[in-house]
């Protein structure tokens, strides 16, 4: 990548001949040439700007303590009589120094202080003796999880440079420190369950949120270390969802509302089983949120009897959506066969079967083999519309096969689809 410079595009309409200006770059394109890339264009710097626009910067003036503008126009070019305040400017010394990323900080900035985050952490993050403002840092670590996800060594040592959170949050370091990055989410957990509680209350004032469904899942995430660990860590082996049986992990519970809204988590042992963490969850949301009546859903995996059980007893009754275990689907097969289809939104069709233990629902929608099966019907419709090929033509393909050194076509092969175990379509293929 080079340095970037100024660069002029001349038009000449009406006899006149209009100059333009962009920052621009070299770099290097794919076949290993030098190409422009234009990062900023800056328009036209000259005085046929006086009916629609003249570019200027806002300079602070020392002698009377303000702001003001000044018009900018080329070296080359002189200044039209009807600009009063205007600087020239040498184009051909022109350079960009510490470009950064302003536009997304300053948005993250705005939606921290839409979310009265400040307000929230300012009773409860209080200074160090040292003088480190623990509000802040969290700032930081959240705007750069929200705008560019990496490491706090990464943040450390590069994104910060690149970006104008130090102007933004009145921090002038060139460098922030990597132990405090590092120390500040050790001051959060205790605060915990009353983030979650502010971010509801300014979920639904904001967005109008709702919470009467919950996401309920769990994933984990692995450690390349080994044992031994100290009394009550974690890490443990388990059942691995990332194919890494060798190391330890921990497993992560979230709820989430439809929309994405988190409600709550919790970092559990790496050797829990999914069937012991609900009825913990269940009492967890009810005691932090209070009761109500909600929709959980979660995996068939999740879910014991004797928990379902429990919500559906419970007051009030907690409704939930979860997958039958395949054990059960041969037992209810000629039932939900039995029952006609109803279509509860387009394209998704459903079939229920009260009882006294539930409602079992089958539902159906076009899905990849369906769409293969279409695909495969009119694939088939333009073969057949399709002229047989001559023998003279057959014989050429042959020799074109030949020379190119693949297997002569050995005729005509058919493929079959099936979908639901019915056969839906027949194409013919001809080598």
């Amino acid at each position: 990548m080079g340095k970037p410079f100024l660069h002029a595009h001349h038009r000449f309409k009406n006899g006149k001949d209009h100059c333009y200006w962009s920052l621009v770059e070299k770099v290097r394109g794919p076949q290993g040439q030098w190409v422009q890339r234009p990062i900023l264009y800056l328009g036209e710097i000259n005085d046929s700007q006086k009916a629609a626009w003249i570019k200027t910067i806002e300079v602070f003036d020392a002698d009377r303590q303000a702001f003001t503008q000044l018009a900018l126009f080329p070296l080359q070019r002189s200044v039209p009589a009807h600009v009063t305040d205007a600087v020239q400017v040498r184009l051909s010394e022109f350079s960009v120094q510490r470009p950064r990323q302003w536009g997304a900080c300053w948005v993250a900035c705005r939606l921290w202080q839409q979310l009265d985050l400040d307000a929230f952490w300012r009773e409860r993050l209080a200074a160090s003796r040292e003088g480190t403002d623990w509000k802040t840092i969290l700032q930081v670590l959240t705007i750069y999880r929200l705008l560019d996800p990496g490491s706090e060594w990464r943040l450390h040592r590069q994104w910060w440079a690149g970006s104008a959170l130090d102007e933004l949050l009145g921090l002038p370091l060139a460098v922030l420190d990597k132990d405090c990055l590092y120390r500040c989410l050790d001051q959060l957990l205790e605060h915990r369950d009353a983030l979650f509680k502010h971010l509801r209350t300014r979920w639904e004032d904001l967005f109008g949120a709702k919470f009467d469904v919950l996401l309920y899942d769990l994933t984990s995430t692995y450690f390349e270390s080994d044992p031994p660990f100290p009394v009550g860590d974690k890490r443990r082996f388990g059942y691995s969802r990332d194919k890494r049986p060798d190391c330890v992990q921990v497993i992560i519970a979230l709820i989430v509302t439809p929309e994405g809204y988190p409600l709550a988590y919790e970092v559990l042992s790496g050797n829990t089983s999914d069937k012991t963490t609900l009825r913990a969850f269940l009492e967890k949301i009810e005691t932090q949120y209070g009761k109500a009546r909600r929709i959980w859903v979660m995996d068939r995996g999740i879910p014991t009897e004797a928990t379902l059980e429990a919500m559906r007893t419970a007051d009030p009754p907690v409704a939930y959506l979860v997958g039958t275990p395949k054990g059960r689907l041969t037992k209810l097969e000629r039932e939900l066969t039995a029952l006609s289809w109803q279509s509860a939104r387009p394209q998704v069709r459903v079939k229920l079967l009260p009882q006294d233990k539930g409602t079992p629902c089958l539902h159906q929608k076009p899905g990849p083999l369906a769409q293969r099966a279409r695909h495969s019907v009119a694939q088939t419709a333009r073969l057949d519309r399709a002229p047989a090929p001559t023998p003279s033509a057959q014989t050429s393909a042959h020799a074109r096969r030949t020379a190119a050194g693949r297997r002569p076509s050995q005729g005509t092969s058919r493929t079959r689809f099936r979908v639901g175990g019915n056969p839906v379509a027949e194409r013919r293929c001809r080598g």
